[in-house]
Parts: C-alpha cells; structure tokens; sequence
C-alpha cells in the first residue's frame, strides 16, 4: 500500500521541515506488522513529494495479528495490500509531529494552507464512488479516482488509485487521511474500544462535527460499535443538545408551536445589536467560520462593508456559499470580503475597521498564543470598538450531558468562569486603554449567570 503527498509550494522543499523527515535520506520505521519506508521521489524547488509505503508481513498477521474468519482466510485475502488501519497506524507514528500541526522549523508554514496533493493506493471501494466523494468531497478536496485492476486486468476490481488535491493545512490533509483511509476500508485490524473514540475526536478536531457524513463516519471508525458510536457522537458537541433559551422550555406540552431559541442565536442577534450600537460602518468578523455572523450583517443597511478572517480555507468557502458571493441574488462586489489569514500576526487588510468581533474564537486558542491575537487586535489594529463572546464556564453545570470538568466542546482550550473573563477584560483595559461592559447572554440563571458571556470594548 502506498500513500504519497506532494506540494508545489516554493519553496517546495519546505516540505521536509513539515514532516519532519529530511528529503535526502531513506526513513524506515519497524512497526509490529511489517516495516514502513518514507522517501522522496521528487524534490525540487518547485515540487516535492513524499512517499509512505508499507511492507507488511502476511505471515506476521497470520500470528495472531490479524482477525480471520477462516484458515483459508487467514492466508488469501487483501491485508497485506488494500490500504487500511495499517496504512493510518503508520501514518500517525511516520508523521505524528506533522499531524498535531507542530514545525519546530516553519511553524508558520504549518498553521497556512498550502497547495497539496495525496496518492492513496489501492484503496478499497466499500460502498462504491459515491461514499468516497461523500467523505471527500465536503472538506475541499478535488477528487481524482483511476481503477487498479484485479487478477488478469479484471476490470471490476473494488480498488481504486485516490488522489486528492486542494489547498489546506498539512495536517488537515494528514489528519482526514487518517480518519477517512479506514472508515473507506470500513474495518480496522485491532480491537475497538472506548480509546479510540478518543483517537477519533482528536484527529476529527475542528472538522467531524460539521461534516455531513459525520454518522458514517463515526460508524465506520468504530466497526459499527452502536455504544461507542452514541457516545462519540455526543461528545462531539455537547452544548448543542442543551442550549435551548430556557432549560424548563423542553417540558412544555406539545401543543407549544415554537421551537426554542437557539442559544448560537442568540450570540449573533446579540452581536449584531452591540455592533450596532457601537455606530460602527466596517465590521471585521475574526475567526468568521462558515459566515453566519457575516450573514446577518450583509442584512443591516447601517453596515456599508463586511471583512470575514478565518485560518481555515475550507470555513471560508462554506463562508462564500452561504453569502453567494459572485452569485445572482448575492451581495455587492466590494460589500463582503472574505480574508485567509491568522489572528496571530497583524494584518493590514482588517486593521482599518471601525469594529471586530470575536465570537465564541478566544476559548478556541491555546492560552499562550492569546497574548499575541490581544496585541494584533488591541495594540496593533485598535478598532474603536472589540465585541468578543465566550461561554460561561460556571454555567456548564446545567448541562445535563457535559461531564464535569469537560469542556463544550473537544476544540476549546480553556473556559473562562465570570470571575476570569472579568479580569481578563479589565487587564486589556488597562494594557491597551478601553473601556468595557460584560454582560450575558442567553437564559439567567441566578446562581450561575448566562451560557454566554460578552464584553463590548469602546476606545
């Protein structure tokens, strides 16, 4: 089986430091089904390509390695060949590094999408073509399938030569091959249990939730393990199960019409109402995502431009569907602006709006690279005025499916109690001479304040 990831990035040799593995040399890594071996069949300025292909001993599964059903099985199938849970096994001990996003070299680079291409062969076609577009497609990859012929050229083989091309993060590519290359085989090669919906939801970060064959997926991953399914699938994003406006709306009879409000909502109304009040004419919503908040404000005829700044490529091309930019029907060319880019460096192409937004992004950053969006946005752009939301970390209490101790959700880094985003409000204040107001956002309860909190900074 061999997998294989190119860039045409320039300088495209970058793509050693990415990998951590030096273009020059042959890597061999023993694993306990065989061996791998990552090498470079091209590496130039212009193009680089690194390849990851498996040696796996047929006779090692036979060992006690593999599952069978049969004695003939055990010796005549295609595990040694298809690419499978081996191929993603050692893919995560090849470029584990890569795979968490971290470059001791080019960590810029690492946090920026780059033009990639991947080569999967021979994948297995569990559910034909229109499965495999379906897990592909909807995270911005361009699909191209070649058929590998079976015993004698026989055409109707289930195998297929993948490749993939887009522009994204490396380890968005690395981590969707990992998760996706099995769920495809549809069967995995050790035994499931309750750690692998964690290795599931660490390497489905920031995508799974919203991908729309999240249950297949799920299913797939956990060889259709119906407990360990529910429960990842719950896991996924707990706060949207219980953020209905009011908790005590969920008993009401069921002559009630209307559905409850939304708490996400609620964050946006309540958004756009602080925008509004603030008198500001250009708005920069920062970590956009998909555009919901971009949406509402293309709405409002007291907003004369829009700038939507997200690092992820794939959110600002859902973002771009939903607004229908270059669309009939869409909105004035020059009115929207949607802007690859990370809150972490200044950036001139926002730096002059009257407001920026920041909704429910902060708890989304490690703690210490918080520091640094403070001074690019407070010290550096200085809009005249910050709107930024956040959840109520006291509040996590009334949700009746969130553990104790978890947070929200698995992408969130830290949850700030009233207490704590109270003094981290008062210490941009003072750093960065604002004044702000912080209020809440969503049901009230007495003891616990709102699921939401929001501070409206003024310069």
């Amino acid at each position: 089986m061999f997998l294989s990831i190119a860039t045409t990035h320039q300088p495209a040799t970058d793509l050693g430091y990415l990998l951590n593995k030096h273009p020059d040399r042959l890597h061999e890594l023993a694993l306990t089904y065989g061996k791998a071996l990552i090498v470079y069949p091209e590496a130039s300025e212009s193009r680089c390509e690194a390849a990851l292909v498996l040696d796996v001993d047929p006779i090692g599964l036979v060992r006690g390695k593999g599952q069978s059903d049969g004695l003939l099985d055990q010796y005549v199938n295609d595990r040694p060949y298809a690419a499978s849970s081996f191929l993603s096994v050692a893919l995560n001990k090849a470029f584990r590094t890569a795979m968490n996003g971290v470059s001791s070299a080019r960590q810029e680079l690492a946090d920026s999408a780059i033009p990639l291409e991947a080569v999967v062969t021979p994948l297995p076609l569990r559910g034909g073509e229109a499965v495999l577009r379906q897990l592909f497609e909807p995270l911005g990859w361009q699909m191209e399938l070649a058929p590998v012929p079976g015993p004698q050229g026989d055409p109707s083989s289930r195998y297929v030569r993948l490749t993939l091309r887009g522009s994204a993060r490396l380890s968005a590519l690395l981590n969707h091959l990992y998760v996706l290359i099995p769920v495809m085989d549809d069967a995995k090669h050790y035994w499931v249990g309750d750690e692998e919906i964690d290795k599931l939801l660490k390497r489905g970060e920031g995508w799974l939730d919203a991908h729309p064959a999240k249950e297949l997926i799920v299913r797939r991953y956990l060889r259709h393990r119906g407990v360990l399914a529910r429960a990842a699938l719950a896991r996924l994003a707990p706060e949207t199960q219980d953020e209905a406006l009011d908790p005590d709306a969920r008993s009401e009879t069921e002559d009630t019409l209307e559905t409850p409000i939304r708490l996400n909502d609620l964050r946006m109304a309540a958004a756009v109402e602080a925008l509004r009040a603030t008198g500001a004419k250009t708005i920069a919503d920062l970590g956009c995502g998909e555009g919901k908040l971009l949406q509402l404000l293309v709405r409002e005829r007291w907003v004369e431009r829009v700038i939507g700044l997200d690092p992820a490529a794939r959110e600002l091309e859902r973002a771009s569907k939903r607004l229908k930019l270059g669309l009939p029907g869409g909105p004035q060319e020059g009115r929207i602006t949607l802007l690859h880019g990370s809150l972490t460096y200044r950036d001139d192409r926002w730096a002059g709006a009257d407001a920026a937004a920041l909704v429910e992004v902060i708890e989304h950053l490690d703690p210490d690279r918080l520091p640094l969006v403070e001074r690019v946005v407070f010290g550096a752009a200085r809009p005249r005025a910050v709107i930024v939301t956040t959840p109520n970390a006291d509040y996590n209490a009334l949700f009746p499916s969130l553990p104790a101790g978890q947070f929200r959700h698995r992408d969130h880094r830290f949850e700030w109690t009233r207490a704590e985003f109270a003094d981290w409000a008062q210490r941009i204040c003072t750093s960065f001479n604002y004044q702000v107001a912080v209020s809440g956002i969503g049901h009230h309860d007495e003891t616990l304040g709102a699921p939401t909190q929001m501070a409206v900074f003024t310069r």
